[in-house]
């Protein structure tokens, strides 16, 4: 029996990429304006060349590759420095060549090497204007990245449980990651400079050694909040930015996962009446209320006895992953109900051949690299500004006692968002600065869908309220991301991928704030 344990939800959630931005709290804030970057990293030559063996896409797209060094501290630049992996697609256009556009996919903990050739299709014809630029952040991908100790094997879950004791495997687990993290070589030394507001002097830092005054971008969850921290830290060298699916920037990072349970509720509650009409074919129910029955039941049962399905022993909090993974990007999920469908089968006692979507996801969690995944995630989830890490509460009965009140009005996904320990809460590593207090009147082209799956739509309000030169474009979706959905196989918002490109294109923002019908 291949076990799934709740610390391989804290481990599949931060390190699949665009789960929940990471917050940049700020309250203690750091001064804004990064001091000037010494002309050595600035000034610095760099050599192209092909990009690494991995990067297939990137290669046959004929990207070139580099690395951008910088330095580890830039409070002392003249001390220990990584070397921060980026990628460049060359402007097709000579006689309107815009500059560089960088871009982050979110995360956080997401590698972006490849990141910005991926937006192409999207960008139409605007990407001809500028040089595509990717970059891996500091500590991931092929960013000078950081290793913890190696995992053990992942416990088997007993055959009968509650979800006290679930809970209390993943303080353990929560507990042993970050032990494994912060002893494993020097990482005691790097950890604290792993934070948003470095990312972003790294970014400053690509920027001047390619030769720009200015740098445009595009970011999507943390990539937004990414994207917000550099028009405060460096608002003269901003050019156009764009920013997707954004979040409070009051909030601390276990405020936004536990901000998150509502709308994923709602989506479930629209995924469950688009179910209940297909009912002859996922026979789940008839109507969404029995449709969420269904899916409350399948949960409770798994809270005494885990739900085994193709050699793989289910707990409740895993559930609670696979469930909420697919619902934060559409409530029409064709392959959520096939997978519901089978858990629900197997909680039966029925034989279960698990169908594609489902079958990924096993693999996925029991892959011996899961532990792994993790890390980027924790990086910075637990090195951003604030102390505890990231403003995660240190005593695992704050996270109990908010598991068991959020039941009451969030059954499926309170338990998960709001009890889910992270190993910040056992980080020993203290973050070196605060984060960074968003208020400005650079020029920002804001996207929120209207129905985030993933983010509260205030949120976004809020940050929109500090950036006082934004314009915000709500599309009337439920969606977490909206430009370049189409990539995804999602139906497209026309109208907020014109207005993007437009954008990108003129340098103009719309006039107004306005809606874009779905």
């Amino acid at each position: 029996m291949r076990g799934i344990t709740p610390s391989l939800t804290v481990g599949l959630s931060l390190g699949l990429a665009g789960l929940l931005a990471a917050a940049v709290p700020s309250s203690a804030a750091a001064p804004s304006v990064a001091p000037r970057t010494p002309s050595a990293y600035e000034d610095q030559r760099l050599t192209w060349g092909p990009c690494s063996e991995a990067q297939t896409e990137l290669n046959a797209a004929g990207a070139q590759c580099a690395k951008v060094t910088v330095p580890l501290d830039y409070s002392a630049p003249g001390g220990r420095t990584l070397r921060i992996a980026v990628s460049r697609i060359k402007a097709k256009a000579t006689s309107h060549r815009r500059g560089i556009l960088l871009s982050n996919p979110g995360g956080p903990g997401g590698t972006g090497l490849a990141g910005t050739m991926a937006l192409w299709p999207a960008l139409e014809r605007v990407a001809d204007d500028y040089d595509l630029i990717g970059f891996d952040p500091r500590f991931l991908g092929e960013s000078s990245p950081i290793a913890c100790a190696p995992a053990g094997p992942p416990s088997v879950p007993p055959p009968s449980t509650s979800p006290r004791a679930d809970f209390e495997a993943s303080v353990r687990d929560a507990r042993e990651t970050a032990r494994r993290c912060q002893e494993q070589g020097d990482n005691a030394e790097l950890l604290p400079h792993a934070s948003t507001r470095n990312v972003a002097r790294d970014m400053d830092v690509i920027r001047a050694a390619l030769g720009e005054r200015k740098l445009s971008y595009y970011g999507i969850s943390y990539g937004a909040d990414l994207g917000a921290v550099y028009t405060q830290m460096f608002p003269r060298r901003t050019d156009r930015m764009v920013i997707d699916s954004s979040t409070d920037p009051a909030a601390t990072q276990y405020e936004l996962f536990q901000r998150s349970g509502a709308p994923a509720e709602e989506a479930l509650d629209a995924w469950a009446a688009w179910t209940a009409r297909r009912h002859d074919t996922y026979r789940l129910g008839r109507t969404a209320s029995q449709v969420r029955t269904r899916v409350e039941r399948l949960l409770a049962r798994a809270e005494r006895r885990p739900v085994d399905v193709d050699g793989h022993r289910l707990n409740a909090p895993v559930l609670r992953l696979l469930l909420k993974q697919p619902i934060q990007h559409s409530e029409n999920d064709p392959m959520l109900a096939a997978m519901v469908r089978d858990l629900v089968d197997a909680a039966a006692g029925k034989p279960v051949e698990p169908g594609p979507g489902l079958a990924a996801m096993l693999e996925l969690l029991a892959s011996p690299d899961l532990a792994d995944s993790m890390v980027g995630g924790a990086l910075f989830m637990c090195g951003d500004g604030g102390w505890p890490a990231g403003g995660w509460p240190k005593e695992p009965e704050t996270y109990w006692d908010n598991s068991v009140r959020s039941r009451t009005t969030q059954p499926v996904f309170g338990p998960y968002v709001n009890g889910m320990i992270a190993p910040c809460a056992f980080w020993a590593t203290e973050p070196r600065e605060p984060g960074t207090a968003i208020a400005n009147d650079v020029p920002v082209l804001m996207l929120q869908a209207r129905h985030d799956n993933n983010v509260p739509y205030e949120g976004a309000l809020a940050l929109h309220r500090k950036l006082t030169g934004s314009r915000l474009v709500t599309a009337d979706i439920r969606s977490h991301g909206v430009y370049g959905r189409g990539l995804e196989g999602h139906r497209p918002v026309r109208c907020a991928d014109r207005t993007v490109n437009d954008y990108l294109r003129t340098g103009d923002l719309p006039s107004h704030d306005f809606t874009c019908a779905s």
